[in-house]
């Protein structure tokens, strides 16, 4: 009779996961996903943007991980021409306002997005709580989607980038650090990113934090410089965005992050 039950059980269990497996991969919606190592339509951003600053975060220690990650080989950032060729219209743009871009992060390598997977199933691993993600526990971040196993960055056409302020030489305020995990970091959080109005609404922070107006106005800026010259935000970070016609939407690629001699 157990041996019985044990049967139906697994019957059961196999169905349940066929289609999860089938709600997964076989969305007629969602095109078919290849790799690649080829690194052939790959610039090195700072040969098209050459006043851009950058600071990868992920070839140091101060991430979210406490790690230098996998796939980092340089702290450089490599993007698709097409994208090089829009940030630098983004460039030139924000230069006459004042401004340089600080680049965070831009294409990332599979093997970094793994290695991000593989921290995120570390519980116990929990070193850079108090600077990333303190309102969190670290078993929610694959439920919120703050770690995925897949990455628009690994399409090679996103970026993680601020604006650096030439008269201050230092950077502009946006009232939050790069890969802060909680609603802070929404590009809506205090104000409409549509109308670029403050509100000073902070009801979503948990701790009730909150922005000025002008760091909220500084986030604009940026945002709307990045919307100007063909790139899209994502509603959760006010420092990310990816060209909308990124000419890689269904590849990753695999290449590390280094220097291309061309």
């Amino acid at each position: 009779m157990k041996q019985k039950k044990y049967f139906l059980f697994a019957a059961l269990l196999a169905i349940v996961m066929g289609a999860a497996v089938m709600t997964c991969c076989s969305n007629d919606d969602q095109p078919a996903v290849s790799t690649t190592d080829d690194s052939s339509l790959f610039v090195n951003l700072t040969d098209v943007v050459p006043d851009a600053i950058l600071e990868i975060r992920y070839y140091g220690t101060y991430n979210f991980v406490g790690a230098r990650i996998d796939g980092y080989e340089q702290p450089t950032a490599l993007l698709t021409s097409k994208a090089a060729l829009a940030l630098k219209a983004v460039s030139d743009d924000v230069r006459s306002q004042g401004y340089r871009l600080k680049i965070y992060d831009a294409y990332r390598p599979q093997k970094a997005v793994d290695h991000f997977v593989r921290w995120a199933a570390d519980l116990s691993d929990v070193a850079m709580k108090p600077y990333f993600y303190p309102d969190l526990d670290k078993s929610v971040l694959f439920a919120q989607d703050y770690i995925m196993e897949k990455s628009g960055h690994t399409r090679g056409s996103t970026l993680d980038l601020t604006l650096f302020d030439m008269a201050t030489e230092k950077e502009l305020d946006m009232g939050g650090t790069f890969d802060w995990f909680g609603p802070e970091s929404h590009p809506d959080f205090c104000g409409n990113p549509e109308t670029g109005e403050y509100n000073g609404d902070n009801s979503k922070s948990p701790q009730g934090r909150s922005i000025t107006e002008q760091q909220f106005r500084n986030r604009m800026i940026l945002r709307k410089a990045m919307l100007a010259h063909g790139f899209k935000p994502l509603d959760s970070e006010w420092w990310h965005f990816t060209l909308k016609d990124e000419p890689f939407p269904d590849t990753y690629f695999t290449f590390p992050v280094r220097e291309l001699n061309r």
